[in-house]
């Protein structure tokens, strides 16, 4: 009896744990291909964005605009100018005060400043910046390091602003120094809150130990991708009164970020992945820092190395998930290996539940060094430590607030829900599209289809190749009848639109190009009031709708944004314009 019953619990046991796994599982790929899906959003938009600002600066008929546009960003020596006047540093102010050349003095007091929440004053920020670009400078596009010098160097891949993570890999494997030598794999910002705390630690760094800490270019160290995934805002919400030459400058020094490193010649380290056009030497060539700002339109060479992805068929195929770089082989990597005579290939760039991965028969190692990236709990972060044999040893860790008091349960349904939540607004957001795929199904208008229908119409629109029959359940209602009632996936949510004069159609199309609406607002609003003009704003759309070749609403639009010049100046808060089309959850706003 007392075996049956341990078999019993036993089975019950592995029976609720794989449950949860699979949820876990299902939460963290839906997660995932959202995240890909606006990648691939962001990529195709960019052209247009680039034409749009072209376009407006040309319109109002502005020489300084027009000189804006051609030297691509403001002069540098403008700003360094401005520096030199001095920003006061008030009396009042008590965070870290700077002198140059830093020392470790200088750096233990910003990681003591940041984990209490200080702001490092902009005057000190814009004379780190000044520094540190200096110092990029001089760097080659590949650094090459060797572990004669040291007994370990240790590898840490995207942090994405999450400074808990870069202090906890200090912790367990103290700072840097002559004697523990770091290199930082890109993605060092956005999506977290503290990326301009990072950049700022990892900068102090460089210049107190330039040949022990190094720094390889991320797909995010780029201005465009910048404003849309929030280090853009962070920086100006920051430091509001000197937001635009600190953004300024980081544009500058992200250009100058060096592209690879390799360690005894044999382990290359670089953000993305490698193509079947990768040439190392053509890389080390190549003017790094004319590949700027809008490197996505330089070529397919710069994107590879950036957005790649590694995968286990052979072949070297576009990489459509994210509308960017390629899938590679193990072909491809034994190739690239061949022609180097290279041992192994460490990249960042991709999200790991576990913190890492081993590809390629051990000869791709992806790290991924952000914990909980997309919902407290979804992951663990890693680093590598690579000894002289260059056998890699990695550490895991994860940041944890609350996560230790909640049971796996618990933690599960947090991570689902969040999940969950994402994708029904991207659902809610492509509401008429999805309508008319149930539509061609429901032949006889019962407004109820075959699961396997609903599964292919939810495919068909959004793309993300997730297991939509699997999904079902958490995301319609089925009829008594067994079939699919498909206008429940948007019962319980709605897009927040207290103005009366918007339109259905306009609303949708405002809530699902949003995004790429405050990209190109941002570029336009060079002072970062947040305030746009009547007639800025209606060139804009027209020029936006036109390029993506969308319905452009445009007599619906124009009534609108006359109904929220509120105080008749010619002029609307375009960010508070924007938060006004959002995907509104029913029930989460009656438990409220």
């Amino acid at each position: 009896t007392v075996i049956r019953a341990a078999i019993l619990i036993q089975n019950w046991y592995r029976f609720t744990m794989a449950r949860l796994e699979t949820r876990r599982r299902y939460s963290l790929s839906i997660f995932q291909s959202i995240e890909y899906a606006d990648e691939q959003d962001q990529l195709q938009v960019c052209n247009p964005q680039v034409f749009l600002y072209k376009q407006l600066c040309y319109s109002q008929r502005s020489e300084v605009a027009r000189t804006k546009w051609a030297c691509g960003c403001f002069s540098l020596q403008i700003w360094v100018l401005e520096f030199e006047k001095q920003i006061d540093v008030p009396d009042s102010y008590y965070g870290p005060r700077l002198s140059f050349p830093l020392t470790v003095e200088d750096a233990n007091a910003l990681l003591h400043a940041f984990r209490n929440e200080q702001l490092l004053h902009a005057r000190y920020v814009l004379q780190l910046l000044c520094e540190t670009r200096r110092v990029l400078k001089e760097m080659p596009n590949i650094t090459h390091l060797s572990t004669s010098y040291s007994k370990e160097i240790t590898v840490c891949g995207d942090l994405h602003g999450n400074l808990d993570d870069l202090l906890l890999i200090f912790y367990k494997n103290g700072l840097p120094s002559e004697q523990n030598h770091y290199v930082f794999n890109g993605d060092f910002v956005d999506r977290g809150k503290n990326s301009m705390e990072i950049l700022i630690i990892l900068f102090a760094f460089l210049l107190i130990y330039p040949n022990h800490l190094h720094l390889n270019r991320g797909n995010h160290e780029d201005y465009i991708i910048n404003l849309r995934y929030g280090f853009t805002k962070e920086v100006v919400k920051k430091y509001k009164d000197h937001g635009k030459q600190i953004l300024g400058l980081l544009r500058d020094i992200f250009s100058w970020l060096p592209l690879a490193t390799i360690i005894d010649s044999k382990v290359l380290i670089l953000h993305g992945g490698i193509s079947d056009t990768t040439d190392l030497d053509f890389l080390n060539a190549l003017e790094r820092n004319k590949v700027r700002n809008h490197h996505i339109h330089v070529g397919g060479f710069i994107l590879d190395i950036l957005w790649s992805d590694p995968r286990s068929q052979n072949g070297c195929t576009p990489n459509k998930c994210r509308g960017g770089g390629c899938y590679f082989g193990p072909d491809v990597t034994a190739k690239l290996f061949e022609r180097y005579n290279l041992k192994m290939l460490i990249r960042s760039h991709e999200f790991k539940p576990e913190g890492y991965e081993i590809s390629h028969d051990g000869k791709v190692i992806t790290i991924f060094s952000a914990s909980n990236y997309y919902e407290e709990g979804s992951n663990r972060g890693a680093y590598i430590k690579l000894s002289p044999e260059l056998t890699p040893r990695f550490v895991q860790y994860q940041v944890s607030k609350h996560t230790r008091r909640r049971n796996l349960r618990q933690r599960v349904g947090t991570i689902e829900s969040s999940a969950l939540k994402s994708l029904r607004e991207k659902i809610y957001a492509h509401r008429s599209e999805l309508t008319s795929a149930f539509t061609q199904h429901d032949h006889n208008g019962t407004g109820t289809i075959p699961v396997n229908d609903w599964a292919a119409a939810m495919e068909s629109v959004l793309q993300l190749d997730l297991p939509w029959r699997m999904l079902r359940p958490q995301l319609a209602q089925m009829s008594p009848d067994g079939e699919v009632d498909f206008m429940s996936c948007f019962y319980d949510l709605k897009i927040g639109q207290p103005m009366k004069e918007a339109q259905p159609a306009l609303v949708e199309t405002l809530c699902r190009y949003r995004k790429d609406l405050e990209i190109i607002f941002n570029i336009i609003d060079k002072d970062h009031s947040g305030l746009i003009s009547l007639e800025e704003f209606s060139h804009m759309w027209k020029l936006f709708t036109s390029h993506l070749g969308i319905d452009g609403c445009d007599e619906s639009i124009d009534k609108l944004v006359l109904s929220i010049d509120y105080n008749k100046d010619g002029h609307i808060d375009f960010n508070e314009f924007l938060e006004a089309f959002h995907v509104v959850h029913r029930l989460e706003k009656k438990a409220n």
